[in-house]
């Protein structure tokens, strides 16, 4: 594993970073054999009853992920003046403390690459520029791992609902215009504040895609929202994958699974790199529940929108909003008080 020998500076010209005095409930993380004959049923329930699980024996080798994090590792590095070169993110590039354009902060340093290799952009460029080559050769056989794990996790999930064809949902992110992308998260180490307040490094908020599979290094700070509301820490594991079901794949199954609230707290003693790829549909693909799930449109309990629509929709809401309402058949209020 490899850590920043050297403390990184963010920007300053954020002053103030949340901060969060952790009341955390302790509960099991779902952990399913990719090789286990039940693994189908395992994820399912494990979208059914967390949205979020972890996966082994996936066969992405770990001198890959190491190599991809000792390449992340050494761009985080860089001089600040270097990586400001590269940002601020529109929505590609290097990013500090500042997470999308309506206000949202954390502790963290970030870059977030196209995993389409036909859509390039002047910031990704740049970081690439300022790394050795050995950073692309990485950043383009790990996504193209993660995408191989994203459609194998997500075909598992239509044998276990019993969605034909089996690939209904991976080959929205095998499509050559998948609006995937690849996430490289750093959280530096933060001093400890008042009565063990921490900073928060990156807030609560769910995942717009269909599917985000995640890795990190051995530093902790991941929490997950269970059903009642309470936050459970994610123990890590750098050979591992943790699956967060998207917001897209829980309309597709109407509601059955839910799209899981997470959050990272920065950590006192140790920095956290993290890597996430985001399967995505392509910009045009329609989104509504599965009509095999759901045969009748007025059980729906979402409306038909095309990804475009909804990724433009949660570009211009905060991080933790509750970016599903809108497309939401009956708002949320009108469903409780009919409970």
């Amino acid at each position: 594993m490899v850590v920043l020998s050297q403390p990184v500076a963010l920007d300053n010209h954020i002053s103030v970073i949340p901060t969060y005095k952790p009341v955390l409930t302790s509960q099991p993380i779902p952990v399913v054999d990719l090789t286990d004959p039940e693994a189908k049923t395992l994820i399912v329930k494990a979208c059914e009853e967390f949205g979020f699980l972890k996966v082994v024996n996936h066969g992405v080798q770990r001198g890959l992920m190491a190599r991809l994090e000792k390449e992340t590792i050494g761009f985080f590095a860089l001089p600040q003046s270097l990586k400001s070169q590269a940002g601020p993110p529109e929505p590609y590039g290097y990013g500090s403390k500042r997470i999308g354009p309506n206000g949202d902060v954390g502790w963290i340093e970030y870059i977030l690459l196209n995993a389409n290799p036909q859509l390039s952009s002047p910031k990704t460029s740049t970081i690439f520029c300022q790394t050795p080559q050995n950073f692309r050769e990485a950043v383009v056989e790990y996504m193209h791992e993660l995408k191989e794990v994203s459609c194998k996790v997500l075909e598992m999930v239509a044998e276990g609902l019993g969605i034909e064809p089996r690939d209904t949902l991976s080959k929205m992110v095998r499509d050559e215009k998948s609006d995937s992308c690849l996430r490289l998260n750093h959280y530096p180490t933060a001093e400890e504040k008042e009565e063990n307040m921490v900073k928060v490094g990156f807030g609560e908020h769910t995942d717009p895609q269909i599917i985000s599979v995640l890795r990190s290094n051995d530093t902790a700070g991941l929490q997950i929202c269970m059903k009642d509301g309470s936050w459970v820490a994610v123990p890590p594991d750098h050979s591992s994958f943790f699956i967060n079901v998207g917001d897209a794949l829980q309309v597709m199954t109407n509601g059955r699974f839910k799209s899981v609230k997470h959050r990272v707290l920065a950590d006192t003693r140790r920095s956290r790199v993290s890597m996430i790829y985001f399967g995505g549909p392509p910009l045009s693909e329609k989104i509504a529940p599965l009509s095999c799930l759901v045969p009748k449109q007025e059980d729906w309990l979402y409306k038909e929108f095309t990804w475009s629509q909804y990724k433009s929709s949660a570009y211009k809401s905060k991080l933790g909003d509750y970016r599903l309402g809108v497309f939401e058949k009956q708002p949320l209020l009108t469903q409780m008080s009919n409970v």
